[in-house]
């Protein structure tokens, strides 16, 4: 998986390309949205398997989950702009799966579960697995994963961020 802090700049960038009226609770939920499907690590405790629906990268991470995600956000919080609530929660939430298809480990993202239980991954897997538990993120393998999504997360999303605040200065 990427860390919860690459899931959560993407989240903000979503947010802040589909709606920049700076709504602090759509931003707040977008960025919890983005790394939320990482916690069916607890499904590691309960002793499902990886590989099962409801295991690591599996049900959380799929296409209905985040539809189903938005939806609920949608017509709980999102009362006045329900399709702006919609579209940042969904892509947010989506976004992890995306993001985790493009690292360098685990056994896939189960995108289409319930419908299909395989796993995916992108043929570009070029960010670095973030290891679970802070212990393990505190040592040298946590800086790689920090660097890779500096080069793969951070830079296009301040690129996006940038470019969207000279647009707006300049209409």
């Amino acid at each position: 998986m990427a860390s919860f802090f690459g899931h959560g700049v993407l989240g903000y960038t979503l947010t802040k390309v589909i709606d920049n009226k700076n709504l602090k609770w759509l931003l707040l939920a977008a960025i919890v949205s983005a790394i939320l499907p990482d916690f069916d690590v607890i499904s590691f405790k309960l002793g499902i398997p990886y590989a099962h629906p409801l295991g690591h990268r599996g049900l959380t991470h799929s296409i209905l989950f985040a539809f189903v995600w938005a939806i609920l956000l949608m017509f709980t919080l999102g009362r006045e702009n329900k399709k702006t609530w919609f579209f940042v929660i969904f892509f947010s939430t989506v976004s992890h799966g995306i993001l985790d298809a493009m690292t360098t480990g685990g056994r896939g993202i189960g995108f289409f579960i319930p419908f299909n239980n395989d796993r995916f991954f992108f043929p570009f897997q070029v960010i670095k697995v973030s290891p679970l538990g802070i212990k393990k993120f505190l040592s040298e393998w946590g800086i790689q994963v920090i660097l890779s999504e500096i080069k793969y997360i951070l830079l296009p999303c301040l690129i996006i961020l940038l470019f969207l605040y000279v647009f707006k200065k300049v209409k």
